[in-house]
């Protein structure tokens, strides 16, 4: 057994252009140990795969990144690279196929596994490149800190906005039936009517969300707990038929 201060040197004699064997006659060590020190001391740099460019699927990255703004996070591997994890309750199976389909879509041929948690999985996908897709990704909780789209993201959102609204809706929003009761010619009946909601707590990605509402033409309202706004009702008729046409309910 060698220590490292004589691995090193005999490495440093190898680097001065002396040969193998030159080198194994004057410390004695065979020329195979030298040889694999040279790998495991002095690897070969690890080329970084290049960066594969824009989203493959535009439409599902639309879907992807209202998905990553209200349930989504993206952590470094203790080594190298990232992942992107999606949260997804197990109440909707439907929502955690088409988040796995998504990902793929926006990545072909990209790893994609789910992590079973207490009530919800994680969808996870490896690369070293998730950052580029997401740049809010940063340290701390998203409504600490500045959350707004790059132009490219812009773009990709004004031309998919019924899929980023999916993917908000997907993760932070919910549809609910209200009812109320008439007398009607003497008779009490029911009647109900569906409602959606998008609770976040983040100032800037609830404007995402209401911005991209507007553009569409649905109407939309805001109410506050404690003195605080955080939840975007969209309840008019038109509108909720906007939102069922295009949205629908989690599944």
């Amino acid at each position: 057994m060698y220590d490292v201060s004589t691995r090193k040197r005999a490495l440093a004699l190898v680097t001065q252009g002396r040969s193998l064997n030159s080198v194994s006659r004057e410390t004695g060590i065979s020329r195979s140990a030298i040889r694999s020190w040279q790998h495991r001391l002095n690897p070969l740099p690890r080329m970084t795969p290049p960066d594969p460019g824009p989203p493959a699927d535009e439409s599902a990255y639309s879907y992807l990144l209202g998905l990553y703004l209200g349930d989504g996070c993206i952590s470094a591997h203790p080594r190298s690279g990232y992942y992107l994890r999606i949260a997804c309750a197990d109440a909707w199976p439907g929502l955690i196929q088409e988040c796995r389909e998504a990902i793929t879509r926006v990545r072909p041929g990209i790893g994609v596994c789910v992590l079973q948690k207490q009530g919800c999985v994680m969808v996870t996908s490896y690369s070293r490149h998730w950052p580029l897709l997401f740049p809010q990704h940063g340290a701390g909780k998203k409504h600490d800190r500045k959350i707004a789209l790059a132009p490219w993201q812009q773009e990709i959102v004004d031309a998919h906005p019924w899929e980023f609204i999916k993917g908000l809706i997907h993760s932070d929003g919910c549809r609910i039936t209200n009812w109320t009761e008439k007398t009607v010619g003497g008779e009490r009946k029911r009647y109900e009517y569906p409602r959606y909601f998008f609770t976040n707590v983040s100032d800037d990605i609830r404007k995402l969300y209401t911005d991209t509402l507007d553009k569409l033409g649905v109407e939309w309202t805001q109410s506050a707990r404690n003195g605080c706004a955080f939840n975007i009702s969209v309840a008019r008729k038109a509108s909720v038929a906007l939102m069922e046409a295009h949205a629908g309910p989690k599944l």
